[in-house]
């Protein structure tokens, strides 16, 4: 793991606040349920909190951290309304890790009218994912 964090590349990265001080156990979630691969990781003053993750997941990047209310985010907050999609080489085998690990299935993993195995799962911070592949023929 990197002592510095890496430059930040250009485009879009999705910002997970994990409620409830679990920021460091989402990190060990990620890694179980999608093998993430953290590159940089900084504490909190307080020793405890996770005050930034830099996670690789399928080959993209994902950033994290608990909540800081002193800093004006809302306590344990309750993320609805985005579901972070992976797209990936065989959907079975990605949704029964994420579910030994932890993951709640939301919408079972089937074939799906558009072509894809599908199915939604909610991790145990409140992050809704997606998990999708070609259907194989």
């Amino acid at each position: 793991m990197a002592e510095t964090a890496p430059p930040t590349p250009f485009g879009l990265i999705p910002y997970l606040t994990i409620p409830s001080r679990g920021g460091q156990a989402a990190v060990e979630f990620y890694r179980a349920a999608f093998g993430a691969e953290e590159l940089f990781r900084n504490l909190a003053d307080d020793g405890e909190r996770l005050m930034h993750s830099r996670l690789t997941i399928n080959g993209s990047l994902i950033f994290l951290s608990d909540e800081f209310p002193e800093y004006g985010q809302t306590p344990d907050i309750k993320p609805e309304g985005v579901a972070l999609h992976l797209q990936v080489d065989d959907a079975d085998e990605w949704w029964n890790r994420a579910l030994v690990a932890g993951g709640i299935p939301v919408m079972p993993l089937a074939d799906q009218f558009w072509g894809d195995r599908y199915g939604r799962l909610m991790d145990p911070f409140g992050h809704c994912w997606s998990i999708g592949a070609p259907i194989k023929g």
